[in-house]
């Protein structure tokens, strides 16, 4: 079994200590938390996919360059999550032809990354409300995490519409690329669990209820890795597949008392290390805020979007950004 991150002896695995009224961040700062969470934990996981457990606690280098990628690089992960909230800022809502638009004009500008399964579905020719379904039916495997990995900016949009449109939203847009409703709910779970966080509750004490939503051909599987007992050792698919990438970050969430610690430990995991890293991001960004989002890792960040005329984001974008969608 891996080895647990470096948890206080003190701290029970499924417990994490509340910070002082002084120290927890209002919701502006969570919101922007989990928009950059998201984007750091992408660019530190990116030069680790693939790779073997422990390689960052081994190596201790963090935001560096490798595999393709340059120090502080953010990868397909965020390039999709920036790609939804411009849409739903531009549009003021959701508008899932347009956001299925700038995915396929994305794809189609040689993106460093991108999914096998998204690409065959964006470069399919086939219109924005049957790409997916269709590679569904030829395919009848489409439960990978790329809908998860993109959330962090329509969950901070979402939030404040509550849990049931919260869900509704993430479903719709998951299903743009992913046919497999197993997809839709796990990226359901993620919305939910950030709205909690944006209120300001605990996430992990919001799972029985959070579960009570999903639906009931999916909940068994989600109870079972988003249970307290369970660690990622016990999953019986690769971190790409979206039941253990979500339990993955459950499970640095909840072992792990601090946002560095929480997206180390998902790095640590190995595998598809950015996108499991993204999740935790998102998560811990919503709940610690972005304060506690550590200065050396979003100084090197920057987010280059194919298809967008050479831009590129940094931090301080990222910034503006979840803000404006935290304003919804």
């Amino acid at each position: 079994m891996k080895e647990q991150p470096d948890v206080p002896a003190d701290v029970r695995p499924d417990v994490r200590p509340a910070p002082g009224p002084d120290a927890r961040p209002d919701r502006l700062d969570r919101a922007v938390g989990a928009v950059v969470g998201s984007a750091v934990g992408d660019a530190l996981g990116a030069p680790y996919e693939f790779g073997p457990a422990g390689q960052l606690a081994a190596r201790g280098e963090e935001m560096r360059g490798g595999g393709g990628w340059d120090p502080g690089e953010a990868t397909d992960d965020t390039q999709m999550a920036v790609l939804v909230g411009e849409s739903l800022l531009d549009h003021g809502g959701l508008e899932l032809p347009d956001i299925f638009e700038r995915f396929r004009r994305w794809a189609a500008s040689d993106p460093k990354d991108i999914g096998l399964q998204t690409e065959d579905v964006l470069t399919s020719g086939e219109a924005w409300d049957l790409a997916a379904a269709l590679h569904f039916q030829v395919n009848a495997r489409a439960a990978g995490n790329g809908s998860l990995m993109r959330a962090a900016t329509s969950a901070v949009y979402f939030a404040a519409a509550g849990r049931e449109a919260t869900m509704d939203a993430a479903r719709r847009i998951a299903a743009l690329t992913h046919g497999d409703r197993a997809a839709w709910e796990g990226t359901a779970v993620l919305h939910e669990l950030v709205r909690v966080a944006l209120d300001g509750d605990d996430p992990l004490s919001a799972l029985p209820a959070t579960l009570e939503a999903v639906h009931p051909k999916h909940r068994e599987r989600y109870a079972r890795v988003l249970d307290p007992a369970w660690h990622p050792d016990m999953a019986t698919e690769f971190n790409g597949a979206v039941w253990p990438c979500l339990g993955s970050a459950v499970w640095a969430l909840r072992t792990t008392t601090e946002f560095a610690r929480a997206v180390r430990a998902a790095v640590d995991l190995g595998g598809d290390t950015d996108t499991v890293a993204a999740v935790t991001g998102t998560l811990a960004g919503a709940v610690y805020g972005r304060a506690a989002v550590p200065e050396r890792w979003t100084a090197p960040l920057h987010v280059p979007l194919p298809g967008s005329g050479g831009r590129v984001l940094d931090a301080e974008d990222l910034r503006r950004l979840a803000e404006r969608l935290a304003a919804g």
